[in-house]
C-alpha cells in the first residue's frame, strides 16, 4: 500500500474572516482583497508552489452591517476559481455552494464547467445554508427547517451525480471521417422524480479527467455527519484538541465503514489558523498580538449572534447570566454551534460576557510556536488519526509565508508531505478514485 500523506489545503478571507474584523489593516492586504483577483492569483500560486491539495473558497449568501469585512464584499466562488483555474495548473479548486438555493442543474452544469477548465481540479464544498436570511433574498419568507434542508441535500446529490454521468465515456466520438460526433446509445437521460426534484437531463457536458468534482462537506450535526459519511469524498471540519479531532475522525471513518464505502476514500480536513515564530514564546507573542488587534470585544458580540439568526446580543446585560431564551432564534440557522454555545455557557455558569469571551478564545490555534514546534504538532495530529491534512487558514500574509517557507520542508523532509505533485487532478492528489460512470439505458 502506498504511504499515507499529508494534505494541505489554503483558506482565504481576503480582508479578514470571523473573528478578524480587522485584518484589512494590515498593510500587506490590499484593502480590496476579496474581490481583487490578483491578490488571490498570487496567494493561490503561492500555494501551489508549496505544492497545496487546493485552495477553499467559502462562501455564504446573507450580510448584516456587522458582518466580518471579507464576507461584505466578496467575488462569487465558481466564477473566482475559473479565473485561478487559467492561472494555475495543479492545485485544486473547492467552492461552497448550497443546495437550499441552487437548482441541481443549473450547479451542476457550472461546476462540470469548471472541472473541464482546470483540467479536473475541481471541487464542491456541499452546504445547507445556515444563514436564515438567506431566504428573503431567493424570495422565501423562511428558511427550510434541518430536516427539508438534508433531505433536499442528500436528493441534491443524487440528482447532481446522475447529471455528471450522462455521458458514458467515449460516448462523443468526434470522428471526422465518419461524420460521427455523438454514440447516441452512450447518452442517458436522468428522468429524476423525487420528493424535492424533478429533473429530466440529460446534462450538455463531458466529465472530466477526474471523471467529476470531488464532493466535500463542512456540516456536524447529526444529520451533517451522515450526509458526510454517506456522500462525501472529504470533509472540512474543526477541533480544539486532537482529542476531539481524534473523536470525529473515528466517526465519520466508523459511519462510512458501517455505509459499505472504504474508510481511506475520506479524507478529513479540519481549518486551523497557524502562527510561525523565531522561537515559541515569539509565537505566541504573534498570535496575542493578532488576537488583540484583529478585532476588539465589542465587535465580536456584534459578530456573536451569526449562529442565532444573527439575533442581537447588544439588547442584554453583559454580566447576566448567558440568556438561554435567544436560542430559539437559531433553529432555522446553525443550530448545532448555537447549541453548543448555549451548553457550555451553561455548564459553566458563564455571563454573556465571559460566553464571547469563550468563543473568542476557540479561534486559538494548537499550532502555534516555531517552525519545529508546529511542524511536530502536525506530524502529532496526523500520525495520531485526528486528521488527514489541515486547511490553513491564510491569515496575515507574512505568516503564511513563514508557514510554506518553515513549516513546509520540515513536512517534506519528514517524508510526510510531497516534493511534487502526483498528479494533475485534484483527485489523483487526493489519493481518490475516479467515480464509476456506467449508466443503463433509459
Amino acid at each position: 500500500m502506498a504511504k499515507r500523506q499529508l494534505k494541505l489545503g489554503l483558506v482565504t478571507t481576503g480582508v479578514g474572516g470571523p473573528g478578524q474584523t480587522n485584518r484589512w489593516l494590515d498593510p500587506e492586504i490590499p484593502v480590496d482583497a476579496s474581490v481583487n483577483i490578483d491578490w488571490y492569483i498570487e496567494i493561490v500560486r503561492q500555494a501551489e508552489a508549496a505544492k497545496f491539495d487546493l485552495v477553499f473558497i467559502v462562501d455564504s449568501q446573507f450580510i448584516t452591517a456587522d458582518s466580518p469585512p471579507h464576507y461584505l464584499n466578496r467575488l462569487e466562488p465558481l466564477t473566482l476559481l475559473s479565473a485561478l483555474a487559467v492561472a494555475t495548473s495543479h492545485i485544486g479548486l473547492v467552492g461552497t455552494l448550497t443546495t437550499s438555493y441552487n437548482e441541481p442543474f443549473n450547479l451542476a452544469r457550472r461546476l462540470a464547467s469548471l472541472d473541464l477548465i482546470s483540467k479536473g481540479r475541481a471541487g464542491w464544498n456541499v452546504v445547507t445554508s445556515g444563514d436564515a436570511g438567506t431566504a428573503g433574498n431567493y424570495g422565501r419568507e423562511a428558511h427550510y427547517n434541518y430536516a427539508t434542508r438534508y433531505g433536499r441535500a442528500f436528493e441534491y446529490l443524487d440528482v447532481v451525480r446522475g447529471l455528471w454521468r450522462s455521458y458514458e465515456d467515449g460516448a462523443l466520438v468526434r470522428d471526422r471521417e465518419t461524420g460521427v460526433f455523438l454514440d447516441k446509445s452512450k447518452l442517458h437521460a436522468l428522468n429524476h422524480k423525487g420528493e424535492y426534484f424533478s429533473v429530466v437531463g440529460p446534462l450538455n457536458i463531458q466529465r472530466s479527467p477526474q471523471g467529476e468534482p470531488v464532493i466535500f462537506q463542512a456540516g456536524d450535526s447529526e444529520q451533517g455527519r451522515t450526509l458526510g459519511a454517506t456522500v462525501a469524498d472529504a470533509i472540512f471540519t474543526h477541533a480544539k484538541t486532537i482529542q476531539q479531532g481524534q473523536a470525529f475522525y473515528a466517526d465519520i471513518k466508523r459511519r462510512a465503514a458501517a455505509l459499505g464505502r472504504d474508510p481511506d476514500a475520506i479524507v478529513i480536513l479540519p481549518g486551523f489558523s497557524v502562527t510561525v515564530g523565531d522561537t515559541d514564546e515569539d509565537a505566541r507573542r504573534i498570535e496575542r498580538e493578532h488576537r488583540r488587534i484583529d478585532q476588539s470585544f465589542d465587535q465580536a458580540l456584534a459578530e456573536f449572534g451569526r449562529a442565532f439568526g444573527w439575533h442581537d446580543f447588544r439588547q442584554y446585560d453583559l454580566d447576566a447570566p448567558f440568556p438561554v431564551k435567544a436560542l430559539e432564534h437559531a433553529k432555522s440557522s446553525f443550530f448545532t454551534q448555537a447549541k453548543q454555545i448555549t451548553e457550555i455557557a451553561v455548564a459553566r455558569g458563564l455571563s454573556l460576557r465571559d460566553t464571547v469571551e469563550h468563543l473568542r478564545d476557540q479561534f486559538s490555534s494548537p499550532f502555534v510556536g516555531s517552525a519545529e514546534t508546529v511542524a511536530d504538532e502536525i506530524e502529532r495530529w496526523f500520525e495520531g488519526r485526528a486528521f488527514d491534512g489541515i486547511n490553513v487558514h491564510a491569515g496575515h500574509p507574512s505568516q503564511f509565508r513563514r508557514f510554506t517557507s518553515e513549516v513546509v520542508p520540515l513536512l517534506q523532509a519528514r517524508g510526510l508531505f510531497r516534493t511534487e505533485y502526483e498528479h494533475t487532478t485534484l483527485r489523483g492528489n487526493l489519493g481518490l478514485p475516479i467515480p464509476a460512470n456506467s449508466r443503463s439505458v433509459n
